[in-house]
């Protein structure tokens, strides 16, 4: 048996060749995510393995596991280790190599696997590395089955078992790509596929090609430096070069893709992001009318035009807010039996008939290729200029220690619930509501709303707010607002940042 973890190894040493190094911050809410050989070395992804398969036959699932990796320079290495952790649990392992998240997630229904282990660090710096886990298509782990991994991985609590075996599963990427093919688009389109040198551009590409549109290449050789930028299409840098592709080559869209292919970042027409709640919302209209009461499910960071919105009033289709994070999103679209999950960061989750319920970028350019489709004389801009008009703040950061960020968010929340009951107004506007899922987004009568949250993964608080009046109005919601209420705690650090 492996020794029990530790979280003080140095590297070139005795001990860091013999004992897994797990830092215990890498076991997230709902992934694990480590920069490799600082804060895990390969015995510690070893460990992973073993504690992985552990607890999948500590909850009595079968334990078939399909594995996948990234497009990093070490992923193969981390894939390889957790293979022999996965093993030594006794767990047939089938193998799908270079994959994006979401050709392992699709792996789990083909191959009739209930388990999941894909190897990325996502759209992350080179350096990090990761695991995306689940035991129960689509769904991958929360909270629970992380805290109790946490504690198999770190305790030692691994069980060897007999009985592992391992199948390289050959060309899957074939089957994939014939799966997420099939929308097809008759009206010609013209689009840029921005992959940024990530994994997705081995397969996004030709994907779309097949839907019948189009395709012009920006940055889908597979490069693991990341030359130009990371593949992160809410990155700053990827979005301004998608932009420009538009407006080289008169593109009706740019779709990009992040560096494990989950999610998809859209620019119209006129060179302009889209922000993934408002494509979000623009689907929601589209699919509302083919599926009239479908219930839609996004973050609490999303616009609330989702709950004024007049077309999907006249659909009938209902939005619930729910815990902003994939794992969140994924979990509550499956539970309510919604059409669609749609979060701010760009992982879109589409239940039968559209998807099967995980986050695929591709899956997500296809809806939105198709709602293009459908609406043979309007562009892209044209769809989004014809939503209700929102100003919604960039999110915000302060700092603030991870052992005592939950509790100020546990006091703002009282706060505020204290607040609307006594009838209090902010900025003259009734209280509409108080959502507490995921810290606390109050909802006032206009439509405007305030957020503030734990970040899942740093020391700070998370900030966001909109109106539904001006831009001015956004401003003053967040300076006389929020800012007041998170200046006078002293365990928020210095926060002087105006929007």
């Amino acid at each position: 048996m492996l020794p029990t973890p530790r979280a003080d190894l140095k590297p070139n040493t005795f001990e860091y060749e013999t004992i897994p190094l797990v830092k215990p911050t890498g076991f997230r809410e709902y992934d694990a995510r480590w920069v490799l050989e600082k804060e895990i070395n390969l015995l510690g992804i070893q460990a992973l393995g073993l504690g992985l398969g552990t607890y999948v036959q500590e909850i009595g699932v079968k334990p078939r596991i399909v594995v996948g990796h990234d497009f990093r320079s070490y992923s193969l290495s981390v894939k390889q280790a957790l293979i022999v952790g996965l093993l030594q649990a006794g767990c047939e392992v089938l193998d799908i190599g270079l994959s994006v998240s979401p050709m392992a997630y699709f792996a789990q229904f083909a191959l009739d696997a209930p388990c999941v282990a894909m190897v990325t660090a996502s759209h992350n710096e080179n350096g990090w590395t990761g695991v995306k886990m689940g035991a129960q298509a689509p769904l991958t782990f929360g909270p629970d089955e992380m805290g109790r991994l946490k504690q198999i991985v770190l305790g030692g609590e691994g069980v060897a078992r007999a009985g592992g075996t391992l199948t390289q599963v050959e060309n899957f990427a074939a089957r994939y790509l014939d799966e997420v093919s099939q929308a097809r688009v008759v009206r010609p389109l013209k689009v840029i596929a921005a992959c940024g040198n990530g994994t997705a551009g081995a397969f996004a590409p030709e994907a779309l090609r097949r839907m019948g549109v189009e395709v012009i290449e920006m940055d889908c050789t597979l490069d693991n430096t990341f030359p130009k930028y990371n593949p992160n299409p809410e990155d700053h840098a990827m979005l301004k070069a998608m932009a420009k592709a538009v407006k080289e080559y008169g593109a009706d869209v740019a779709l990009g893709f992040d560096g494990d292919g989950d999610r998809c970042g859209v620019v119209d027409d006129e060179g302009e992001e889209i922000f993934a709640d408002k494509i979000g919302l623009m689907l929601a209209r589209d699919l509302s009318a083919l599926h009239p009461n479908a219930t839609f499910v996004v973050d609490v960071k999303s616009t609330g035009l989702y709950a004024t919105d007049p077309v999907l009033h006249a659909n009938g289709a209902k939005t619930v807010y729910w815990k902003t994070g994939h794992s969140y999103i994924k979990r509550k679209t499956a539970e309510l039996g919604a059409l669609a999950g749609f979060e701010k960061s760009g992982h879109f989750f589409f239940n039968p008939p559209i998807g099967r319920g995980y986050d695929d970028g591709v899956v997500a350019a296809a809806a939105v290729l198709q709602m293009l489709d459908r609406n043979p004389g309007k562009k892209l801009s044209d769809l989004k200029k014809a939503l209700p008009v929102a100003w919604t703040s960039l999110t915000m950061s302060p700092h603030c220690d991870d052992e005592r960020k939950y509790g100020v968010v546990e006091d703002v929340v009282r706060e505020y619930q204290d607040f609307a009951a006594a009838g209090g107004t902010i900025l003259g506007r009734k209280i509409q509501e108080v959502i507490t899922v995921n810290g606390v987004r109050v909802a006032l009568e206009d439509g405007s709303w305030v957020l503030v949250r734990a970040s899942s993964n740093k020391p700070e608080l998370v900030v966001v707010v909109e109106s539904a009046k001006s831009e001015d109005d956004m401003r003053a919601l967040f300076r006389d607002e929020v800012k007041p209420r998170l200046a006078r705690r002293a365990e928020v650090g210095a926060y002087n940042q105006e929007i």
